[in-house]
């Protein structure tokens, strides 16, 4: 096949420039107004009110270009036939008749025409000859009545134009062709033949004048099985048998529905797919319909379109539009809530008095340190008393923290304030119980003194681990809050739990088996004020109120409200944090209050209680500091003592009962020495001054 030529005769002038954008001969606005003219006409067709179109006219033509790609081959085939007719001539009727049938017997489906026609004009516009030809379904192509010959074509052909009869380059019976294209025709809009009673569109090829004759060859395609789709597409991949034209035509409003296509392909439907409002309206997520669950029907909103859009009827969408979901809801199907409501006056309450906890363990911190040189709190150690209360003060804070609606922040205060709170304070008070274990199970003769500083030492690794763990949790994976329903299906956010929290729960268990183990352990031991046994309820409480609370979160109540939850949590913080302030201070503050706060517990005295027994690893804790100096002399006073009455047993044990020695009269070993003293080894007055003499000191 030769290259496509550049064809301009005076006949089909207007072909020469149909390459043009439309957009340089329509606007937007009248654009749309031409596609919805088409789908009224496709309506019309559909619903068979096409009476008054085609008693006028035969054809009804829509402005709604198409894709004709799936179709090259009928066009390569109607442009060979035009360049064969160009190079025999147009005289010889045979050779119209054999180029028009052979378009209509294509080798394939996508080849075939179900029409074609060749002509061959005079200068004046006069048909010369002419051969036409249709085929229906798989049948044989039969000949049919061509344009009468010696007359003009009538204009009406949606495939002929008149360079006579057209004012403007450009016919607006064609489409533009596609960018880059190479045809040597165009392709008409798609229209409806009143006749055929089919959806049509034609390929029309001038012929270059010849021996003063021009020529037109043109054939015809059935279209009739496509389909029309309103709604929006992502992509024209796939929509082949969809006219691209009529994609996001549809009356939906946008704001509250979406568009979904739903073709009609009924059996025995007649060109099922050319047919307006053939989609459904569908509510969007987040928003509902009571009386049409299951979306609008298309055709019911085109016809409302069409009245406003002819009589300017308002709010003429406010029927098909859906209403919003209550807040929460990502879908729902009517007005009912999907969030769970919070009380906040009761949790209003309940936070006010977590807050009156934390000021009275704050104050409580400030009296401990004035009344420190009190001996029943000298005896309890005020460092670790004041640890203690600090640890009580974080663990308050957790109900600050659980108090809004949870978010990734909140949820990260609340892991803090519940782990390191729960670590500073029982810490604190398992080291106190960890020096009177270590006290009572001293065997040896030798008295063990843990003091403050050491304990400490102990206790700064345990807080360094805890602060790294949750240090490190929070920066590579930040707990956040997480959608949850309660049992009545309403949602509210909780905060995730995953393998750091249960590591960490693990971690706090073995924590709490091994106090539990020591304070056990001292269950017989004496000190001074009860402190330990009082310690000790302390960590048997929190072991038990941890257990219960994660029974009831786990098994009992797993799909209980936000309130609930914050109840229980305050309840857990109250069991917990606040029975181990009254156990370990109120006994305190009680004897400072009756005065009896320097006194020494006088039944601990009694039942023998030793020095050690005291939780600040010193002892009896004396008023004034002691004066190491006097100490070392009032040690060496003692030993010289002790020197003495052992050199003074060797002297008498060396003299006494000795033959060879003779005592001096008056002596300490004469017979008169009645005032003598007693040997410090004998209950009675030894008298040797029968038997010895003493002849001189030793």
């Amino acid at each position: 096949m030769r290259a496509p030529r550049r064809v301009t005769p005076a006949l089909l002038l207007p072909f020469a420039l149909l390459s043009l954008p439309r957009a340089d001969a329509v606007n937007a606005t009248t654009y749309r107004e031409e596609v919805e003219s088409s789908l009224r006409l496709v309506h019309a067709v559909a619903t068979g009110a096409t009476g008054a179109l085609c008693v006028t006219h035969r054809y009804g033509r829509l402005k709604a270009p198409l894709h004709t790609t799936r179709w090259d081959a009928a066009r390569a085939r109607a442009d060979l036939a035009a360049n064969i007719l160009h190079q025999v001539g147009l005289e010889n009727a045979e050779i119209l008749m054999a180029v028009s049938q052979g378009l209509v017997l294509g080798g394939s489906w996508s080849e075939r025409a179900v029409g074609s026609r060749a002509l061959a004009l005079r200068s004046d516009g006069v048909v010369n000859s002419s051969v036409a030809w249709e085929r229906y379904s798989a049948g044989e192509p039969v000949a049919v009545v061509s344009p009468q010959l010696e007359k003009p074509p009538d204009p009406e052909y949606p495939w002929y134009v008149s360079a006579h009869d057209s004012e403007t380059l450009r016919s607006p019976k064609f489409m533009p062709s596609p960018p880059g294209a190479t045809m040597e025709g165009w392709w008409t809009y798609p229209y409806y033949s009143c006749e055929a009673k089919r959806w049509l569109f034609s390929y029309t090829v001038p012929v270059s004048t010849i021996r003063g004759l021009k020529g037109v060859v043109s054939l015809d395609i059935d279209i009739s099985n496509l389909e029309i789709n309103q709604c929006e597409v992502d992509s024209e991949e796939g929509n082949d048998n969809q006219i691209y034209s009529f994609h996001g035509t549809h009356k939906c409003p946008n704001e509250t529905t979406y568009c979904e296509y739903k073709p009609n392909r009924e059996m025995g439907v007649r060109y099922g797919g050319w047919a307006r409002g053939s989609y459904i309206c569908r509510c969007r997520p987040g928003y509902y319909s009571i009386n049409h669950p299951e979306g609008f029907n298309g055709s019911l909103v085109e016809v409302a379109f069409q009245e406003y859009d002819e009589n300017g009827l308002d709010n003429w969408s406010e029927p098909y539009e859906c209403l919003k979901c209550q807040p929460g809801c990502d879908t729902c199907r009517g007005p009912e809530p999907c969030l769970a409501t919070y009380n906040w006056p009761f949790r209003i309450s309940l936070l006010v008095i977590s807050v009156t906890c934390i000021v009275m363990t704050v104050l409580l911190t400030i009296y401990t340190r004035h009344h420190r040189r009190v001996k029943v709190f000298r005896v309890a150690s005020p460092v670790f008393l004041s640890i203690t209360l600090l640890g009580c003060a974080i663990m308050y804070m957790e109900m600050a923290a659980i108090f809004p609606v949870l978010d990734r922040y909140s949820c990260i205060a609340t892991k803090w304030t519940r782990h390191m709170g729960f670590c500073i304070t029982y810490t604190a008070l398992l080291m106190k119980t960890w020096r009177v274990s270590l006290t009572y199970r001293v065997k040896s003769a030798h008295k063990l003194k843990l003091t403050d500083k050491q304990l400490l030492q102990w206790m700064a690794p345990i807080l360094l681990i805890m602060l790294v763990y949750l240090g490190t949790w929070t920066l590579s994976a930040p707990p956040d809050a997480e959608v949850i329903t309660d049992n009545k299906g309403l949602k509210f956010k909780q905060c995730t739990y995953n393998w750091w929290d249960h590591s960490l729960a693990i971690g706090e268990i073995l924590f709490l088996l091994w106090g539990v183990r020591v304070c056990y352990r001292v269950r017989h031991a004496e000190s001074l004020y009860n402190e330990a046994k009082l310690i000790s309820f302390a960590i048997y409480n929190i072991f038990t109120v941890n257990s219960l609370m994660i029974a009831f979160h786990l098994l009992i109540l797993p799909r209980a409200g936000p309130d609930i939850k914050y109840l229980l949590g305050f309840i857990r913080t109250q069991l917990s944090t606040s029975t181990t302030v009254l156990l370990v201070f109120l006994p305190k503050v009680m004897r400072v209050v009756r005065g009896t706060g320097d006194t020494w517990d006088s039944r601990a005295r009694a039942r023998g209680v030793p020095a050690s027994s005291s939780l600040n690893g010193i002892g009896l804790v004396p008023d004034e500091p002691p004066d190491l100096y006097q100490e070392n002399e009032e040690l060496k006073e003692e030993v010289q003592k002790l020197a003495a009455q052992i050199e003074f047993m060797k002297i008498v044990q060396m003299e006494m009962h000795n033959r060879h020695l003779r005592p001096r009269p008056g002596g300490y070993f004469s017979a008169n020495a009645t005032n003598a003293p007693q040997s410090p080894m004998h209950a009675r007055t030894v008298n040797i001054s029968q038997e010895t003499e003493w002849t001189g000191p030793v």
